[in-house]
């Protein structure tokens, strides 16, 4: 079997201006205080990969433009909406307000496995992804509705921030497609 890689032009891309237009997963991206900035970039070519509605960029978290952000993202910032927020609460009570559901993606006592996560798609989520060390804010956890794990059967216990967004985008993104209709 001859296998050949596929040209730009076969992959059917979206342009830039079609991206902003095109229906979008009902999930947003609250990164809290995220250190690299490599990580950031990342999670703009995942968000733009799943076509989500928006990124949060909070704390310390930066901010385009920025060289090494544009490095990992690939123009990605260009395509995705963000905006910034000083205080990550002030973003998640936001959301709460124009009926978001608010998961932490941190293990916690409460957490559930995301493989066990059913999607519910009559509802818009905003996914909290913390702190490359630190994890998400303790002080954020009582204004969560709930919060979702990945398994992982190995020696360590934590994924990169971007892995992790990686991850569970795709799994909502799996979950969602269909009923989003992208």
């Amino acid at each position: 079997m001859l296998m050949d890689k596929l040209t730009t032009g076969e992959m059917q891309r979206l342009s830039v201006e079609e991206f902003k237009n095109a229906r979008k997963l009902p999930v947003v991206v609250v990164l809290d205080n995220i250190r690299s900035q490599h990580n950031i970039g990342s999670v703009f070519r995942t968000a733009d990969a799943f076509r989500i509605e928006r990124i949060y960029l909070c704390g310390i978290t930066a901010t385009p433009p920025n060289r090494e952000i544009f490095k990992t993202a690939l123009g990605a910032t260009e395509s995705v909406d963000w905006l910034y927020e000083s205080q990550t609460l002030t973003a998640i009570e936001s959301l709460r307000r124009n009926g978001y559901q608010i998961v932490g993606v941190e293990q916690t006592t409460e957490s559930q496995m995301i493989d066990h996560f059913t999607a519910n798609p009559h509802q818009k989520y905003a996914l909290i992804f913390g702190n490359e060390v630190n994890g998400i804010d303790e002080a954020l956890l009582p204004h969560m509705d709930f919060s979702i794990e990945i398994p992982q059967a190995g020696t360590k216990h934590s994924l990169n921030v971007s892995v992790s967004a990686g991850i569970v985008l795709w799994e909502f993104y799996a979950k969602l497609k269909n009923q989003s209709r992208l």
